[in-house]
């Protein structure tokens, strides 16, 4: 299983990656041991998450997220009710 998530940062900015192991890949942007932009950033919070199978796939959702509007990634977050429990 692969992931395509949007986290928040402190300055409210958004960071968008993906992994196949999501849990992980949070605590390492949390440590401050994740991609560049996020460990000047910190705290980062999870805000949003899909599931894909198989890694291909999430890195096209990725991309696609990437390319979108601020506003627009607001929008995506916003209407999805996400549960964390769902990991």
């Amino acid at each position: 299983m692969c992931y395509v998530y949007i986290l928040e940062c402190a300055d409210r900015t958004l960071y968008t990656g993906w992994t196949n192991n999501l849990n992980k890949r949070i605590e390492t942007h949390s440590k401050g041991k994740g991609a560049k932009y996020t460990r000047a950033r910190l705290p980062v919070k999870l805000v949003y998450f899909e599931k894909y199978e198989d890694k291909i796939s999430a890195q096209k959702r990725e991309y696609a997220i990437k390319r979108l509007a601020k506003k627009d990634k607001i929008k995506l977050i916003s209407h999805e009710n996400f549960n964390i429990t769902e990991l």
